[in-house]
């Protein structure tokens, strides 16, 4: 038997039918995703997100989407913001942030929330670098009677790029405190999540001190980005684990393309 792990930005479920189709077939015991929105009393349909002159479509509530997809999993929505999305001229209060989805087989029986950037914005998304948060969980997989603690995050993005600056290397601080809080002895660690810096960053070194490694750039990946993602620096999402997770298979997953962003699938042994 597998734990099958999934992480993905779904770009406000943009590209619904597919992201919906793909996550139904692939079925993952964990689901941990960037970008999720939602808007109270609006169970689907289409909104738009704007932002000066960028005018992006986002599905009204894909958490509700999600969670009708995934009906056998437990189901966590944590936002970073509470903002206009707009249905023609009518702005409506919508929120936008993680999802996280375990299989109901797999209890949670530990997990942590914090923002590694910033703080909730209750009126507006705010200016760039806009609020960022993580959120850490353990599992308990009575198949393999094992403990695993798996974390996810979106991190902050620079209008100026993805290099490293202090803002990001303090995110990278506070994801590793906030995993400290979950993780027990002898628990597997996986950590993923649009992380929005290259590979060179402070970030896998500061990680690296909880024992993590990088299997995209590790297994040779140099593209976690769909045809979608038009611009260059193709690196943005990343998975890493500890030498306590037998990694059977791992994948940055060109097709389907279900976002602006490449699946990164991850199945334990």
């Amino acid at each position: 038997m597998t734990l099958r792990i999934i992480s993905l930005n779904a770009w406000g479920g943009r590209l619904h039918a597919p992201l919906i189709d793909y996550l139904r077939e692939a079925d993952p015991d964990v689901l941990c995703l960037q970008e999720v929105t939602r808007t109270a009393g609006r169970t689907d349909g289409w909104l738009l997100y704007r932002d000066g002159p960028l005018e992006l479509p986002q599905r009204a509530n894909l958490f509700a989407d999600l969670r009708t997809a995934l009906p056998d999993h437990d189901a966590f929505f944590a936002p970073v913001a509470r903002g206009d999305l707009f249905d023609g001229d009518e702005a409506l209060p919508s929120e936008f942030g993680l999802a996280t989805f375990v299989r109901s087989s797999h209890p949670v029986v530990g997990q942590a929330l914090s923002f590694v950037h910033g703080s909730y914005s209750p009126d507006g998304w705010g200016p760039h670098p806009r609020s960022r948060n993580a959120h850490c969980f353990r599992i308990y997989s009575a198949e393999s009677r094992r403990f695993f603690t798996v974390a996810q995050m979106h991190g902050l993005r620079e209008l100026s790029g993805k290099q490293d600056t202090p803002a990001r290397i303090a995110q990278a601080h506070a994801l590793a405190r906030v995993i400290d809080q979950v993780r027990q002895p002898n628990d597997g660690l996986i950590v993923c999540g649009d992380f929005n810096v290259l590979p060179d960053s402070r970030t896998f070194e500061i990680l690296g001190g909880l024992g993590l490694t990088d299997l995209v750039t590790g297994r040779g990946f140099t593209d976690t980005r769909t045809s979608w993602y038009e611009k260059a620096g193709r690196y943005a999402d990343y998975l890493l684990v500890d030498g306590g997770v037998d990694v059977q298979r791992f994948d940055v997953v060109a097709q389907p393309e279900v976002s602006d962003h490449r699946a990164l699938l991850l199945d334990i042994a």
